[in-house]
């Protein structure tokens, strides 16, 4: 299972939300590049780079720092935030981006996420699948729908979807474990490369999921808080 390391982005600073609520934003450091130096000097090659500012304003936003952490660095990055174009996509991927995670567009306009899948391939392209109780939400978690997240997922991966990163915004940022019972359903979606994300807070949490199944698993607040630690989380890779 893929360990990857969370970075989100407000204003060119490192921060954490809760449950996605921009009011509860907390910084954890004003350098993006040394959060992700310190990443990979722990032997970490995954990060997962979220434009806040860009989800919230629909546009991309700081694909600067995706340059600037990529072309100093070694990791592997996707990011996600703000991306609306096929264009966008472009611009990502010449900065650096290793793969992006799409949401919104996933829920608003399924033609042109699935040509971003035609177009890219679906090794790079990793579709935000994000819900509160169990409805997918999307621009930046402010707009609910109607959709259940495992029919969203079972139609997306019967197009040819790989990946998906799912997080339960009820557990976002809690800090009180992951959604396991959930997590146990889409797994059992044939195609689907699980990326857990949220809630996640203990070495033992880590062990579950990748006992589980999942592909990858995003860890990022625990790391904040010091719940856990980098030397601690390395001896897992």
């Amino acid at each position: 299972m893929r360990i990857i390391i969370a970075m989100d982005i407000i204003d060119g600073k490192c921060v954490r939300l809760t449950r996605g609520d921009y009011s509860t934003r907390r910084i954890y450091g004003s350098d993006p590049l040394e959060v992700a130096r310190q990443a990979e000097d722990h032997g970490f090659s995954y990060l997962h780079l979220v434009d806040l500012d860009g989800a919230r304003e629909k546009k991309i936003i700081n694909h600067n720092i995706l340059r600037k952490i990529a072309s100093a660095t070694s990791l592997k990055i996707d990011f996600g935030g703000g991306i609306r174009t096929t264009d966008d996509l472009r611009l990502l991927f010449e900065s650096g981006a290793n793969q992006i995670t799409a949401g919104s567009i996933s829920v608003t306009n399924e033609a042109l996420f699935m040509n971003w899948i035609e177009i890219f391939g679906p090794e790079k392209i990793i579709l935000g699948a994000d819900s509160r109780n169990r409805l997918i939400s999307s621009g930046a978690w402010m707009e609910d729908s109607d959709i259940e997240v495992i029919e969203f997922l079972t139609g997306y991966a019967a197009r040819g979807v790989k990946y998906a990163l799912c997080t339960d915004i009820e557990k976002d940022g809690m800090l009180n474990g992951p959604s396991v019972s959930l997590y146990r359903e889409i797994l059992e979606i044939p195609g689907i490369n699980l990326i857990a994300s949220g809630g996640i807070s203990t070495i033992e949490d880590v062990k579950m999921l990748s006992d589980m199944g999942c592909e990858g698993a995003v860890i990022g607040k625990a790391l904040y808080e010091g719940l856990m630690d980098l030397n601690e989380l390395s001896k897992l890779l």
